[in-house]
């Protein structure tokens, strides 16, 4: 693992950003198309308003969540609702997106045919992940139902959770799908989220899920505004 600090969350925002279209740009250079996975939540939102203008051939970039909730994308908990608004927006707009939701009462009944439309973008080029306090990434949630299947070393690309507390159902990329990632950046905010980050580091993934992708991973921190 990597530490990179910033003085504050607008340095932290720019310096992602550029990191991250230099390294699309990078694999560009030398691929027909780029596999770009990015997180919901409102971290990474001033990430991606910086990103979208970047002068990249976004036309071949496909961008994918790791992670969604079981919403049409119309809903306010819906993670693709942010993505089109502060991603997918700009010079942005002309990347592929690949949908982690399709119209059906729960998940399992459609995961063959969400993950026929990502399997031939594998293997992930960029990963861009958040952290939350309980040391969860994508939708690896502590004590959530199907954790342990997301987190087996055979684990299928997409994996249904269901997190205590929670009225729908998600969908994440698997631990072995997000690890495999080439370059992986974990963006997080604050004193807690710093010291959950430390006590991630000396825990296993089914304890802190974030320990499944920090090896390689670079972490971009700054204190809270």
């Amino acid at each position: 693992m990597t530490l990179t600090e910033y003085p504050d969350t607008e340095l932290l925002a720019l310096g992602v950003a550029d990191t991250l279209s230099s390294e699309l740009r990078m694999v560009l250079g030398h691929k027909e198309r780029a596999l770009f996975v990015v997180p919901g939540g409102t971290t990474p939102g001033p990430v991606f308003d910086a990103l979208c203008g970047a002068n990249l051939d976004w036309g071949r970039v496909d961008i994918l969540l790791s992670d969604e909730r079981w919403r049409p994308e119309v809903h306010v908990r819906s993670n693709t609702r942010l993505i089109r608004a502060r991603l997918l927006t700009g010079r942005a707009a002309a990347a592929r997106y690949l949908p982690l939701y399709a119209r059906a009462e729960a998940p399992e009944a459609v995961l063959p045919e969400l993950e026929a439309n990502i399997a031939p973008a594998l293997p992930i080029d960029i990963c861009l992940l958040g952290m939350g306090e309980d040391m969860h990434t994508a939708s690896l949630i502590p004590g959530a139902e199907g954790l342990e299947a997301a987190l087996a070393p055979d684990a299928p690309i997409l994996v249904p959770i269901r997190a205590p507390g929670e009225e729908e159902a998600r969908v994440t990329l698997s631990a072995r799908v997000l690890a495999g990632a080439i370059c992986t950046h974990i963006v997080i905010t604050g004193a807690r989220k710093r010291a959950a980050l430390e006590r991630a580091r000396h825990l296993r993934p089914i304890e802190a899920p974030v320990a499944a992708v920090l090896p390689d991973a670079t972490v971009h921190w700054a204190p809270e505004d």
